[in-house]
C-alpha cells in the first residue's frame, strides 16, 4: 500500500508512467469509466477547498466510483475533539482511498502512519500540495512538452505558497530548470527551501522584489495569491495583498510563447483582462488537474 505525502514519493520514472496514463485517460476518459465501480473515495477537507476537493470528487466519479466526506472541520467529529489518527481509523472503515486536507502541516503524514487505506495528501499548511504539483507538472509538460531548459517565474506568497513548495521540489529533478522568485521580502522563499533543495540539487535561482525586470526572460510565470488565512496579522495581510498584480501592461514584456499558470484561487493578483490572453492557461490546468488526479486514484489503488 502506498500513500502521496510529496511529490518526491514518486520517482522521475513513476511520474513519467503517471503522467502517459493522465494523458490516455485524457485523449479517451470513457475508456476508465468503470475502473473503480464498487470503490469508495473519501475527501477529509478539514479547511476550504473548491477545486481540489471537486477534483478529486470528479475523478472518482468519472472513473465508476462513488464519494463520501466532509468539507470543513466543523461538519464532522474534529469540532468535537476527534483526533486526525482515529479520524482515519474510521474512515478506514468506510472507504477504499482518502484524500486528506489539513491546516497542521504533518498532518496527512499523521493520517497515512494509522491508515488502513492510501492516504493523499491534499495539502498540510504551507507545507505541501503534491496534487497541485502533479496538475502543474502535467499542465506544464503538455503544453511545453518537455520540464528540461525552462526558466520558470514563481510570483506572490512564496513564504507560505506550499504549491511553490511543491512544484521547486519536483523541478529540481529535471535538467537545466532555472528558477525565479519574485515576492516582497516578507514573503520570500523559505531559507529550508533554497538550503535543502536548490543549493543541494546545484539548482540556479534569483530572488526579485519588481516582476517586470524579469518578465522578458520567463517561458513560464506561475503566479499565486497572498493567503489572508496564512497571516496572523490582518495589516501585513492588506499591506501585502496588492503587491504583484498582472495586467497587460506587464503582459506585453513577455515572450510570445510564455505561459501563465496559477493555481488559483486567484483573487486580483491577475487582472481578468489577461484571461483572454492565449498565454493564460490557468482555466486549462484545471482540467488537466482532474485527469492526474484520475491517475493517481488509479495507481494508489493498484488498477493500472
Amino acid at each position: 500500500m502506498r500513500h502521496l505525502m510529496n511529490p518526491l514519493d514518486f520517482s522521475v520514472e513513476e511520474l513519467d508512467k503517471l503522467m502517459l496514463l493522465a494523458d490516455d485517460i485524457k485523449s479517451d476518459p470513457k475508456k476508465y469509466s468503470h475502473y473503480c465501480d464498487g470503490k469508495i473515495l473519501a475527501t477529509c477537507f478539514y479547511e476550504p477547498s473548491t477545486r481540489t476537493r471537486l477534483s478529486f470528487e470528479s475523478a472518482m466519479l468519472q472513473l465508476g466510483g462513488q464519494v463520501l466526506g466532509f468539507a470543513s472541520a466543523d461538519s464532522s467529529s474534529a469540532a468535537k475533539g476527534e483526533s486526525v489518527s482515529d479520524t482515519i481509523r474510521i474512515i478506514s472503515c468506510y472507504a477504499d482511498i482518502c484524500a486528506i486536507r489539513h491546516p497542521k502541516e504533518g498532518a496527512a503524514l499523521v493520517a497515512a502512519s494509522k491508515s488502513l487505506i492510501p492516504v493523499i495528501n491534499a495539502g498540510d499548511g504551507g507545507h505541501q500540495h503534491p496534487t497541485q504539483t502533479l496538475t502543474d507538472l502535467m499542465t506544464i509538460h503538455a503544453l511545453k512538452g518537455s520540464f528540461d531548459n525552462i526558466t520558470i517565474g514563481l510570483c506572490g506568497d512564496l513564504k507560505f505558497g506550499r504549491t511553490v513548495h511543491s512544484l521547486v521540489d519536483a523541478l529540481v529533478r529535471y535538467k537545466n530548470v532555472k528558477f525565479v522568485f519574485i515576492s516582497p521580502d516578507e514573503l520570500k522563499i523559505p531559507s529550508y527551501i533554497k538550503d535543502d533543495v536548490l543549493k543541494r540539487s546545484g539548482s540556479e535561482y534569483e530572488e526579485v522584489s519588481r516582476l517586470e525586470d524579469v518578465m522578458p526572460k520567463l517561458d513560464i510565470l506561475y503566479m499565486t495569491r497572498v493567503q489572508r488565512e496564512r497571516f496572523f496579522n490582518e495589516e501585513d495581510y492588506v499591506r501585502l495583498k496588492d503587491y504583484y498584480i498582472l495586467n497587460k501592461e506587464k503582459m506585453a514584456l513577455a515572450k510570445e510563447d510564455m505561459m501563465i499558470l496559477h493555481p488559483l484561487p486567484r483573487v486580483n493578483e491577475i487582472s481578468v483582462e489577461v484571461d483572454n490572453d492565449k498565454r493564460a492557461k490557468y482555466f486549462e490546468q484545471v482540467q488537466y488537474g482532474v485527469y492526474i488526479r484520475m491517475a493517481l486514484i488509479l495507481t494508489l489503488l493498484e488498477l493500472c
